[in-house]
């Protein structure tokens, strides 16, 4: 009975440049049937969640990697038996030891080693980059001298003596164990040496299961060294603080949004010379307005559009830098020069369970009052569902926070990278306030502008931040500009 080869799908570039993602939910299971574009699962990169579609009918196979794994882009995550019984182009030799062409898939009965990966078409785009672990080709099956270099790996845990010496980390005694690069890492971080792990996968390939079996049993291990084996917990401790939790303390892995917002704040605040200004503003008009908005939502054409203060920030912000241009820059420092740009796309920081993204609305500049009402709440919506693209958090030219909705007066934002200010709005208040000579209950909050002082001077930062609060204080304005 001849077994015919899989359709394989692999982890695609799913952003721009990005190499790994992590696989949060699969939406099939092994014997469930796919239609080309259905999505099988979804993964989340540095910069977002995305959904992923198969491009393919067929019956799943196999899914290669749990939920929760990260997988390097390129990698194979799941196989199908398509449609009609036949692969695509499925291999005749394949221990031949040729790498796929752009049209081919992996051989079927190496699949599980990335030997060499083949420029084979992805989910985005066709050009995912070679593996960077480099192994030797395997020599054509007559011999059998490079399939059979992995038998001597299988006897290793056997002999008590190489236990003691753990200096080679990923085990390269003579020959290379098989494993690919997410088992690699795992070794690495629970510090179990490849080369006497006994493995369990296809050709002599090393899988996570066997690195977790190799874990298990290590306090054992010193056992023919010493009478009381249970003496030795070293080998057991090493694996405590990869992750999980204890009685003190909790360990979370720093990946996904959170890692790169991370290195992004970082670079953010060690390059930028930071600058805040804080300006507080009686913003009972606006309150008033939005109010207004809300009663008589078809004369501004608001009609099942979302109005909140936000709204009319975001326009103060548009207004403020239509009359201050200069702020809406960038500072090239590869090539020294100062970069101007005549369009805004308006970032707005949100909170989500996966970290801190910020989404921008493409050339909000040119929107009316109902079209930016419409962008937010599509930004909002789609952010809080997880489901932002990465497209849709590049490109950004300035910034609003919103720390307010959590209670907080204020603070002192760092800059989104690539941006030169970014404006902070606290909580709404009522507080007493001097309006018109009198003491009164007015609707108060702090605003906080951080800005680039390389190219954004004190007087212009100054005049963005108090056109902001001009036109918050007396937002019917809004109504002739909107």
């Amino acid at each position: 009975m001849t077994d015919i080869a899989p359709a394989e799908f692999r982890m695609p570039d799913v952003g721009e440049g990005l190499t790994e993602a992590e696989i949060l939910k699969w939406y099939v299971q092994p014997g469930d049937t796919v239609t080309d574009g259905q999505v099988v699962c979804e993964v989340e990169t540095a910069k977002a969640a995305v959904e992923l579609p198969i491009p393919f009918n067929g019956t799943v196979r196999e899914l290669r990697f749990p939920e929760g794994t990260t997988v390097d882009v390129g990698q194979v995550i799941i196989s199908v038996d398509v449609s009609g019984g036949a692969a695509p182009a499925a291999q005749a030799a394949p221990a031949a030891g040729i790498a796929p062409g752009p049209e081919t898939p992996a051989p079927a009965a190496p699949a599980e080693e990335p030997v060499k990966e083949g420029r084979t078409p992805v989910l985005v785009g066709y050009g995912v980059a070679e593996s960077s672990t480099k192994r030797r080709a395997r020599k054509a099956a007559a011999g059998g001298a490079s399939a059979a270099a992995p038998e001597p790996v299988a006897p290793a845990p056997e002999p008590v003596a190489p236990a003691p010496a753990p200096a080679p980390v990923n085990g390269h005694n003579g020959t290379r164990p098989l494993a690919k690069p997410p088992v690699r890492k795992l070794a690495k971080d629970l510090g179990v040496d490849l080369s006497t792990v006994t493995p369990s996968g296809p050709d002599g390939i090393i899988t996570r299961e066997d690195v977790h079996a190799a874990v298990a049993p290590a306090p054992a291990a010193p056992a023919p060294q010493a009478p009381a084996p249970a003496a030795e917990p070293a080998p057991a401790a090493a694996s405590a603080p990869v992750g999980g939790t204890d009685a003190r303390e909790t360990r979370i892995p720093v990946k996904g949004v959170r890692k790169v917002t991370a290195q992004a704040m970082v670079g953010s605040a060690f390059t930028a010379p930071h600058v805040t200004e804080f300006v507080t503003v009686d913003v009972t008009r606006t309150m008033k307005l939005i109010e207004e908005f809300k009663r008589d939502a078809a004369k501004y054409g608001l009609e099942g559009l979302r109005v909140n203060p936000l709204l009319l920030i975001s326009k103060a912000l548009l207004v403020a830098i239509r009359r201050n241009p200069d702020v809406n820059a960038a500072w090239d420092e590869a090539r020294q020069e100062i970069v101007q740009k005549h369009y805004v796309n308006l970032g707005i920081a949100a909170a989500t369970p996966r970290g801190l993204i910020v989404p921008n609305i493409k050339d909000a500049h040119a929107k009316t009052l109902p079209e930016l009402a419409e962008s937010l709440g599509e930004l909002v919506a789609t952010a809080r569902a997880g489901k932002t693209s990465p497209g849709a958090m590049q490109g950004g030219t300035v910034t609003i926070t919103n720390v307010g909705v959590f209670g907080v007066d204020t603070g002192t934002p760092i800059l989104n990278p690539g941006e030169s200010a970014i404006l902070a709005v606290g909580s709404i208040k009522l507080q007493p306030w001097v309006h018109k000579g009198k003491v009164k209950p007015r609707q108060v909050t702090t605003l906080a502008l951080s800005f680039d002082h390389r190219l954004v001077d004190g007087e212009l930062g100054s005049k963005v931040l108090a056109d902001v609060a001009a036109v918050l204080e007396h937002p019917k304005r809004l109504l002739t500009w909107a």
